[in-house]
């Protein structure tokens, strides 16, 4: 295992700066994961460290050694794309060996490995299959398999649940957190979906525009955003912004820090209520500001208000994030 370290590392093509100035420490046996919106810089990141991508400048380590000009080989880094990359006239037994019989592993290792890769990720009963004979969720464990098989230092997941439906992702993240568990080996995770990023990060890195706009552990990241992006980007449905209601500041409070109280100083009417099952949402439009501004508050699941109705809700002062109006920067209390 060992630790990946960025130093003022930035990534160019011609003009565009995807990367900018990128200085981070992964530190060894730690799960990070680069979470943004499209075109925010993450997989570009990934890429360079796996060798795909050459940095424009800055240094990027994986321990000790600086890896600018090492090729993606010699890296001892093993990455789970999005699309499987399997060879589908291949069972599962010859595609988790493949990288293995690469590096001229002996048979008998090979045979060890892959049997105990297989029994980890659940494929014992699958290595005479071939990947047309999969599910979705099958096929990405063979390819999280063939990654474990070869021991690297390093994991890079590039955004490898996108292909699959709403329960393989819950299935299949649950599997690749228990397996670092197990691995404890260095990983890097690519996602835009902020459920991944937040339950399996140790390490959260929020990108933007191909700068970092903050790193922490996930519940202080979203507690505590260091600015207004990442107060939108993270949580579902995203914090709440209004700029009426002091000086100088955007106030920002999440969707469950309010609750319909009589009296409370937000009053409203209600547009549309969502029944979740586990909650409801109403998405509120203020009456009491003069750009009649919307905001959404998690209520309990059973309710007794209707859409058109009027409503006044109280606010959690604790939950209440203010940022600058004209640089979006967090205003600490």
């Amino acid at each position: 295992m060992a630790s990946v370290t960025f130093k003022a590392v930035e990534k160019r093509f011609g003009a565009v700066a995807a990367v900018r100035d990128l200085n981070l420490e992964v530190p060894d046996g730690a799960f990070a994961v680069l979470v943004g919106p499209s075109g925010c810089g993450k997989t570009t990141t990934l890429r360079m460290v796996a060798g795909l991508e050459d940095p424009t400048g800055g240094d990027l380590l994986i321990g000790e050694r600086r890896v600018n000009d090492v090729s993606s080989k010699d890296r001892d880094i093993a990455m789970v794309f999005q699309s499987y990359a399997l060879y589908p006239h291949m069972t599962v037994f010859d595609n988790i060996a493949f990288g293995l019989k690469m590096r001229g592993v002996a048979r008998a290792e090979i045979e060890r490995r892959v049997v105990d890769v297989s029994a980890m990720l659940g494929l014992g009963d699958l290595l005479k299959r071939r990947p047309r004979e999969l599910s979705g969720g099958q096929r990405q464990r063979v390819a999280m398999g063939r990654a474990v098989a070869r021991k690297p230092q390093v994991f890079l997941f590039d955004e490898p649940l996108s292909n699959l439906d709403a329960q393989l992702r819950s299935d299949v993240r649950t599997e690749i957190a228990r397996l670092h568990r197990q691995l404890k080996t260095t990983t890097i995770y690519v996602t835009h979906d902020q459920v991944e990023a937040m339950t399996l990060a140790q390490v959260l890195i929020v990108m933007k525009d191909g700068l970092v706009q903050q790193v922490g552990a996930p519940l202080e990241v979203y507690e505590r955003p260091a600015n207004r992006f990442v107060a939108g980007f993270l949580g579902t449905p995203p914090m709440n912004f209004l700029s009426t209601l002091e000086e100088g500041c955007v106030v920002g409070i999440r969707p469950q820090a309010l609750r319909v109280e009589t009296g409370g100083p937000l009053k409203g009417t209600i547009e549309v209520l969502e029944t979740l099952g586990s909650e409801t949402l109403a998405h509120v439009r203020l009456t009491a500001t003069a750009t009649g501004e919307r905001i959404v508050a998690r209520l309990e699941p059973k309710t007794s208000l209707r859409e058109g109705s009027s409503v006044e809700l109280a606010v959690d002062a604790s939950a209440i994030r203010r940022f600058s109006r004209e640089s979006g920067v967090a205003v600490r209390a």
